[in-house]
């Protein structure tokens, strides 16, 4: 029987974590962790029996805790919350599926305490990779990826020699505005981006696949999970989304993991590893499939994707900056307080791709801008001219607040 906990269980990943759980008879949730969504917490709570349940807000918890009165559940909130389904001695699995640097600190005490982790939480190696990757061989400790992309990359060196690989092929659909020039995106809404091509996902991924800026993520993450360079690195186009990503070797061989687009297959394939377990769905028909095309990003249009390369690239504290920028953008995105363009050509991302390094990649000198985060990760630096920039360019007819907040990393604060 294995046992799991599952950080984000009310989210896209969360959700389609537990309909794998319910496909199999020996999987036991132990904990589930949500932010406010607790009408379907407790229906989750109600369903899987877990011994835990964690709620962001306290006032939700409170909520939570008087509807499910009738349950030995004990019910936590807040870091102190997170961290207390991260390290549960029953899990022996955690699944980090909330969006944010909210993730890091849950992760790193996760793996202290020794539990696998199966990874969808992207921002935790965009910012804190140097940290997570060497730790996790510090405590003997799996990391499993759970996108679709990076799963494919991880089984197709399955056998392989890391040392042979030549490049990564990371494979993107291109989104809904695939093709698409500066003049046509400009009037784009956010019902719009919502409407992906061949995935369901959340919101907030959702647009980040739209822009690109989801791919420049997982290129900074692969260079961390993988250990190769950000130019081993290669975004190639399939709009089909069966090839899901590719690695080529350095005999020229390349080998692929192809499939039809289901999250349920790269999460159970985490949660079972390296077992492979009869998964119900679609299958490919090659047939009916017909072809299989190809295509270079474009990187003028959508600009994100090129500045992701440049962040990670120049390393230190500027994927961290770049992965701020866009959880505020995107939140005013869908907030409709910016243009669609404002987030991928416009002057926020622009901000950054004339920010100067601020100090060199070193585990004791990592910016995540999160005063709870010192514990754990080391000394904390400021960025101050990055943020100012950042804010200045969004919001150059408003009066400069003391603090920006993410949209998205809750309780996260940018001192300028």
């Amino acid at each position: 029987m294995k046992r799991i906990a599952i950080l984000g269980s009310t989210g896209s990943i969360g959700t389609q974590t537990l309909e794998v759980v319910e496909n199999n008879q020996d999987i036991q949730v132990t904990a589930l962790a949500a932010g406010s969504n607790i009408r379907l917490l407790e229906e989750q709570i109600r369903k899987f029996h877990p011994t835990l349940a964690c709620v962001w807000d306290e006032k939700k918890a409170a909520e939570l805790r008087t509807n499910i009165a009738d349950l030995s559940v004990k019910v936590v909130s807040g870091m102190d919350g997170l961290l207390e389904v991260a390290v549960q001695p029953e899990a022996e699995i955690l699944v980090t599926a909330i969006v944010g640097m909210i993730g890091i600190r849950p992760t790193i005490a996760a793996m202290k305490a020794g539990k696998d982790i199966a990874l969808a939480n992207k921002e935790t190696l965009v910012t804190a990779g140097h940290i997570i990757m060497p730790l996790a061989k510090e405590v003997g400790v799996k990391i499993l990826p759970v996108d679709s992309e990076h799963s494919a990359i991880f089984q197709s060196l399955n056998g392989e020699d890391k040392k042979a690989i030549d490049k990564i092929l990371l494979t993107a659909s291109g989104g809904p505005f695939r093709g698409w020039t500066k003049e046509q995106l400009a009037g784009v809404q956010p019902e719009d981006a919502l409407k992906h091509p061949n995935w369901t996902m959340g919101r907030k991924i959702t647009i980040d696949s739209s822009t690109m800026v989801n791919k420049g993520l997982e290129v900074m993450e692969a260079r961390w999970l993988f250990g190769v360079e950000m130019d081993q690195v290669q975004v190639v186009v399939q709009p089909q989304s069966v090839i899901h990503s590719m690695v080529q070797f350095a005999d020229g061989a390349v080998i692929a993991q192809l499939g039809t687009p289901d999250m349920k297959l790269p999460i159970q394939y985490a949660l079972y590893y390296p077992e492979r377990r009869f998964l119900p769905g679609e299958r490919l028909d090659f047939a009916k499939l017909g072809s299989i095309t190809f295509e270079d990003p474009d990187m003028e249009v959508f600009r994100g994707l090129k500045l992701a390369y440049r962040a990670g690239k120049r390393g230190g504290s500027l994927p961290t900056v770049y992965n701020a920028a866009n959880e505020y953008a995107v939140g005013k995105f869908l907030n409709r307080e910016i243009s669609y363009l404002t987030i991928i050509v416009g002057e926020l991302l622009k901000a950054i791709e004339s920010s100067p390094k601020i100090f060199s990649v070193s585990p004791k000198m990592i910016q995540l801008y999160h005063k709870e985060l010192m514990d754990s990760i080391g000394d904390i630096a400021t960025v101050t001219v990055h943020i100012k920039k950042i804010r200045e360019k969004i919001e150059v007819n408003t009066a400069k607040p003391q603090y920006i907040e993410t949209i998205w990393g809750v309780g996260y604060r940018f001192k300028i």
